[in-house]
Protein backbone atom coordinates (compact mmCIF):
# COMPACT_ATOMS: atom_id res chain seq x y z
CA UNK A 1 0.00 0.00 0.00
CA UNK A 2 3.11 2.42 0.20
CA UNK A 3 3.44 2.63 -3.29
CA UNK A 4 -0.11 3.15 -4.02
CA UNK A 5 -0.30 5.64 -1.31
CA UNK A 6 2.75 7.08 -2.94
CA UNK A 7 0.91 7.34 -6.36
CA UNK A 8 -2.19 8.96 -4.73
CA UNK A 9 0.12 11.74 -3.39
CA UNK A 10 1.98 12.35 -6.89
CA UNK A 11 -1.19 12.41 -8.37
CA UNK A 12 -2.22 15.03 -5.93
CA UNK A 13 0.83 16.51 -6.35
CA UNK A 14 0.17 16.66 -9.68
CA UNK A 15 -3.65 18.06 -9.38
CA UNK A 16 -2.24 20.36 -7.01
CA UNK A 17 0.35 21.59 -9.55
CA UNK A 18 -2.29 21.85 -12.36
CA UNK A 19 -4.31 23.90 -10.26
CA UNK A 20 -2.02 26.21 -8.91
CA UNK A 21 -0.92 26.96 -12.99
CA UNK A 22 -4.82 27.44 -13.79
CA UNK A 23 -4.76 29.77 -10.30
CA UNK A 24 -1.44 31.50 -11.99
CA UNK A 25 -2.99 31.79 -15.39
CA UNK A 26 -6.36 33.46 -13.96
CA UNK A 27 -4.32 35.81 -12.16
CA UNK A 28 -2.12 36.50 -14.94
CA UNK A 29 -5.76 37.70 -16.98
CA UNK A 30 -6.95 39.57 -14.11
CA UNK A 31 -3.34 41.50 -14.29
CA UNK A 32 -3.82 41.86 -17.82
CA UNK A 33 -7.27 43.01 -17.40
CA UNK A 34 -6.24 45.14 -14.83
CA UNK A 35 -3.32 46.69 -16.80
CA UNK A 36 -5.87 46.78 -20.12
CA UNK A 37 -7.40 48.89 -17.64
CA UNK A 38 -5.45 50.84 -16.33
CA UNK A 39 -4.38 51.83 -19.76
CA UNK A 40 -7.85 52.55 -20.81
CA UNK A 41 -8.25 55.24 -17.80
CA UNK A 42 -5.23 56.66 -18.40
CA UNK A 43 -5.90 57.52 -21.83
CA UNK A 44 -9.37 58.89 -20.62
CA UNK A 45 -7.61 61.35 -18.20
CA UNK A 46 -5.40 62.52 -20.83
CA UNK A 47 -8.19 63.11 -23.51
CA UNK A 48 -9.63 64.77 -20.44
CA UNK A 49 -7.09 66.98 -19.77
CA UNK A 50 -6.25 67.57 -22.84
CA UNK A 51 -10.19 68.83 -23.38
CA UNK A 52 -9.99 71.53 -20.59
CA UNK A 53 -6.36 72.46 -21.49
CA UNK A 54 -8.17 73.56 -24.70
CA UNK A 55 -11.64 74.64 -22.98
CA UNK A 56 -8.99 77.01 -20.61
CA UNK A 57 -7.11 78.13 -23.47
CA UNK A 58 -10.57 79.50 -25.34
CA UNK A 59 -11.92 81.01 -22.50
CA UNK A 60 -8.47 82.95 -21.90
CA UNK A 61 -8.45 83.87 -25.69
CA UNK A 62 -12.10 85.18 -25.38
CA UNK A 63 -10.85 87.22 -21.79
CA UNK A 64 -8.25 88.33 -23.47
CA UNK A 65 -10.46 89.75 -27.12
CA UNK A 66 -13.08 91.76 -24.44
CA UNK A 67 -9.87 92.95 -21.98
CA UNK A 68 -8.49 94.23 -25.29
CA UNK A 69 -12.31 95.53 -27.07
CA UNK A 70 -13.80 96.79 -23.47
CA UNK A 71 -10.54 97.88 -21.62
CA UNK A 72 -11.65 101.66 -21.96
CA UNK A 73 -15.29 101.11 -20.73
CA UNK A 74 -14.99 102.75 -17.19
CA UNK A 75 -13.07 105.84 -18.48
CA UNK A 76 -15.69 106.00 -21.87
CA UNK A 77 -18.38 105.76 -18.86
CA UNK A 78 -16.78 108.92 -16.93
CA UNK A 79 -16.21 110.98 -20.14
CA UNK A 80 -19.81 110.94 -21.04
CA UNK A 81 -20.31 113.74 -18.16
CA UNK A 82 -18.20 115.33 -20.27
CA UNK A 83 -20.43 115.61 -23.35
CA UNK A 84 -23.60 116.69 -20.85
CA UNK A 85 -21.76 119.48 -19.33
CA UNK A 86 -21.02 121.13 -22.83
CA UNK A 87 -24.68 120.25 -24.00
CA UNK A 88 -25.93 122.48 -20.29
CA UNK A 89 -22.94 124.62 -20.81
CA UNK A 90 -24.58 125.52 -24.51
CA UNK A 91 -28.12 126.03 -22.85
CA UNK A 92 -27.17 127.70 -20.45
CA UNK A 93 -25.68 130.34 -23.19
CA UNK A 94 -28.53 130.34 -24.63
CA UNK A 95 -31.08 130.79 -22.00
CA UNK A 96 -29.12 133.59 -20.10
CA UNK A 97 -30.89 137.32 -20.64
CA UNK A 98 -27.45 138.75 -20.21
CA UNK A 99 -25.58 137.39 -22.71
CA UNK A 100 -28.40 137.77 -25.61
CA UNK A 101 -27.66 140.69 -26.25
CA UNK A 102 -23.48 139.78 -26.94
CA UNK A 103 -22.72 140.02 -30.21
CA UNK A 104 -19.90 137.55 -29.91
CA UNK A 105 -22.70 134.91 -28.35
CA UNK A 106 -22.69 133.24 -31.53
CA UNK A 107 -18.81 132.61 -32.01
CA UNK A 108 -18.94 131.23 -28.59
CA UNK A 109 -21.56 128.82 -29.19
CA UNK A 110 -19.76 127.57 -32.14
CA UNK A 111 -16.52 127.20 -30.40
CA UNK A 112 -18.07 124.91 -28.34
CA UNK A 113 -20.05 123.17 -30.86
CA UNK A 114 -16.55 122.54 -32.45
CA UNK A 115 -15.13 121.07 -28.79
CA UNK A 116 -18.48 118.56 -29.04
CA UNK A 117 -18.19 117.50 -32.38
CA UNK A 118 -14.85 116.64 -31.91
CA UNK A 119 -15.74 114.43 -29.21
CA UNK A 120 -18.35 113.02 -30.30
CA UNK A 121 -16.42 111.85 -33.39
CA UNK A 122 -13.49 111.09 -31.08
CA UNK A 123 -16.34 108.22 -29.63
CA UNK A 124 -17.86 107.00 -32.67
CA UNK A 125 -14.20 105.70 -33.63
CA UNK A 126 -14.22 103.62 -30.51
CA UNK A 127 -18.03 102.52 -30.77
CA UNK A 128 -19.47 104.53 -27.94
CA UNK A 129 -22.67 105.61 -29.79
CA UNK A 130 -26.32 107.69 -28.31
CA UNK A 131 -29.37 105.30 -28.15
CA UNK A 132 -32.25 106.73 -29.99
CA UNK A 133 -35.35 106.68 -27.83
CA UNK A 134 -37.91 109.32 -28.66
CA UNK A 135 -40.76 107.90 -29.96
CA UNK A 136 -39.43 104.41 -29.25
CA UNK A 137 -41.15 101.35 -27.21
CA UNK A 138 -39.93 101.60 -23.61
CA UNK A 139 -36.72 98.75 -23.07
CA UNK A 140 -35.89 98.52 -19.67
CA UNK A 141 -32.71 97.10 -21.27
CA UNK A 142 -31.70 100.59 -22.69
CA UNK A 143 -33.77 102.93 -20.94
CA UNK A 144 -34.68 104.21 -17.29
CA UNK A 145 -38.13 105.79 -16.52
CA UNK A 146 -37.87 108.63 -14.90
CA UNK A 147 -41.71 110.03 -14.91
CA UNK A 148 -44.89 109.27 -16.52
CA UNK A 149 -46.56 111.63 -18.81
CA UNK A 150 -50.40 111.61 -19.25
CA UNK A 151 -50.68 112.00 -23.22
CA UNK A 152 -53.94 110.73 -25.25
CA UNK A 153 -51.90 111.04 -28.54
CA UNK A 154 -49.46 108.23 -27.58
CA UNK A 155 -49.66 104.63 -26.98
CA UNK A 156 -48.87 103.86 -23.33
CA UNK A 157 -45.21 103.02 -23.43
CA UNK A 158 -43.92 105.11 -25.30
CA UNK A 159 -40.87 107.56 -24.92
CA UNK A 160 -42.03 110.93 -25.05
CA UNK A 161 -39.62 112.79 -22.96
CA UNK A 162 -35.05 112.55 -22.68
CA UNK A 163 -33.87 113.13 -19.48
CA UNK A 164 -30.44 112.24 -20.14
CA UNK A 165 -28.81 110.41 -23.06
CA UNK A 166 -27.99 106.76 -22.92
CA UNK A 167 -24.80 105.34 -24.44
CA UNK A 168 -24.01 101.94 -26.16
CA UNK A 169 -20.11 100.94 -26.18
CA UNK A 170 -20.53 98.79 -29.29
CA UNK A 171 -23.00 95.71 -28.20
CA UNK A 172 -22.55 96.60 -24.49
CA UNK A 173 -25.12 99.10 -22.43
CA UNK A 174 -22.43 102.32 -21.32
CA UNK A 175 -25.04 104.47 -19.64
CA UNK A 176 -28.81 103.73 -19.85
CA UNK A 177 -31.52 106.58 -21.20
CA UNK A 178 -32.88 108.18 -18.21
CA UNK A 179 -36.54 108.56 -19.99
CA UNK A 180 -40.20 110.20 -19.73
CA UNK A 181 -43.10 108.16 -20.93
CA UNK A 182 -46.52 108.08 -21.96
CA UNK A 183 -49.43 107.03 -20.13
CA UNK A 184 -52.93 106.29 -20.55
CA UNK A 185 -54.82 110.19 -20.05
CA UNK A 186 -57.13 109.42 -17.16
CA UNK A 187 -60.15 110.70 -17.36
CA UNK A 188 -61.91 112.04 -14.24
CA UNK A 189 -65.68 111.80 -13.55
CA UNK A 190 -68.17 114.15 -13.03
CA UNK A 191 -69.48 113.67 -9.35
CA UNK A 192 -72.80 114.77 -8.97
Amino acid sequence: MVKSEKKEEENLSQDNNLSKKEMEKTTDLKKEESVDEKLKNAQDKLLRSMAEMENQRRRFEKEKEEAFEFGGFNFARESLSLLDNIDRAINSFKNDEKLKNNKDLNKIINGIDIVKKDLISIFKKNGIEAIECIDKKFDPNFHQAMLEIENSTKEPGTIIQEVQKGYMMKNRLLRPSLVGVAKKTVEKADKK
